[in-house]
Formats: C-alpha cells, structure tokens, sequence
C-alpha cells in the first residue's frame, strides 16, 4: 500500500494582511510551509506527496523538497476543489485502497507521535480518521447583533484537525459527489465522507496542533515549536 500524502496550499490567506500568502511567511527563520513540509517527512519518509499550488505561484521553492518524491497539483477555487484535483493527479497510479493523508499547509506543529496515530487509526478504519480535540470552552449561538441568543453544549463536540485520512477510493468519490452540490457544507474532507453516511474515527490530537490563520498565530506557532523542542506534558485529554 502506497501513502499519499496532499498539502493544499493554494489559499491567500487574506486574514494574515501580508505581501504573500501565510504559507510563505517566515516562521522560526523558516517559511511555514517549509517547516510544515519538514513535520511530514520526518514522520512518513518514503511517501509520495502532492502539493496543490496556484498557477503561476512566485513564491514556491522546490528546493524544500530535496530528497523527497512528490508532484505538484494545480490549485482549485476551494480547499475541496484543491484537493479534489489532487486526487485527480494521483489517477493512474494510486490505487483504490491506498492511504491519502491530508494535512494544512498553515498546521506546521503538528508532532510526529500525532501523525502516526492518525495513519494507525485511518489505516484501521473504513471509514477514515481525523485528528480532532475535545471542545474545551464554553460555547454560545450568537444572535442579531452579536448578542448571546443561547449557550450551547459542548458535550461531545470537538474541533477538527489535520491530518485526516482515508482510502483514494473513498475520499475521490465524497469529493466528486461534494463538486456535483458546488461543496455546499463541505469544510474539511471528512464532511465530504460525512455526506456519503459514512462516520470517520476521531483521534485524540494535541492542542498545540494550531492553524496559522491570524497575524498573532505566527508568534504563537513559534512559541509551540520552541517549546516542543523540550520535553514538555502530552496535550492531549479527549475524554
């Protein structure tokens, strides 16, 4: 069985108010996506990824790949359109069962023992697995206005990471079904094999497994790759 690994990181990443897009901002000396990349080798040396780029993007240096096997996918309007034509790259030698992990280009402190988790419990299930944690906060509807229109409860909710991973076979179908509904309500590829009646695995990740998605999440991803590079308490906790 072959692993596939996609990176979607077409995005602009307008919420950042930067020159480039997130991907390309410098993080701890590095550019994220290069720090990002670096998480994924060392935890699955010898799989084969697939990177979803813009046309024409100027930033992109193919150098952050030396000595590893991947191919480059064109970037779609959407996450899912991203993704979907990088599944599309992969027709003709990927074959039904083997494995695709798909992980943000923007969640560069994922750790090593979470990513093989995740490829453990994906492997074992049929229906896909995702990293996720257990919603922590107190929750609240918002009503006209911004005021509170309720609280809600948090009980057995939990906030969805990456990586997330399922069979080529399974996430081609969920996603080309999602294309055909213009992706109404597909936010993340497990909500595509939602649609289908499927029900992927949870995996209890780390809370420090943050998505770069604010200016101030920079400084804050770098304070958690800083600190990983100490033995630190597991942040686990899914209950």
């Amino acid at each position: 069985m072959t692993l596939y690994i996609i990176v979607p990181a077409a995005g602009v990443g307008a919420r950042m108010n930067a020159d480039r897009p997130k991907q390309y901002l410098t993080l701890a000396g590095e550019p994220l996506m290069k720090r990002t990349l670096e998480r994924l080798s060392m935890a699955f040396e010898g799989a084969e990824l697939v990177l979803g780029l813009s046309a024409g993007d100027p930033w992109f240096d193919s150098s952050w790949l030396d000595g590893l096997r991947w191919r480059r996918a064109p970037g779609g309007n959407s996450r899912a359109d991203t993704v979907r034509q990088a599944l599309d790259a992969l027709k003709g030698c990927a074959h039904e069962d083997d494995l695709v992990l798909v992980h943000d280009v923007a969640r560069p402190c994922v750790t090593v023992a979470d990513l093989l988790a995740l490829k453990a419990a994906a492997q074992a299930s049929p229906d896909g697995a995702l990293l996720a944690t257990p919603v922590a906060d107190t929750m609240k509807r918002a009503g006209e206005g911004a005021r509170v229109l309720r609280t809600e409860s948090r009980e057995r909710l939990y906030h969805a990471l990456t990586p997330q991973g399922f069979r080529y076979g399974l996430l081609s179908e969920a996603l080309y079904r999602a294309s055909q509904h213009g992706n109404e309500g597909i936010t993340d590829e497990a909500s595509a094999v939602e649609a289908l009646g499927r029900s992927p695995q949870l995996v209890p990740g780390r809370r420090d497994n943050i998505k770069v998605t604010h200016p101030e999440d920079l400084a804050l991803a770098e304070a958690i790759l800083a600190a990983q590079s100490t033995p630190s308490t597991d942040s686990r906790g899914m209950t």
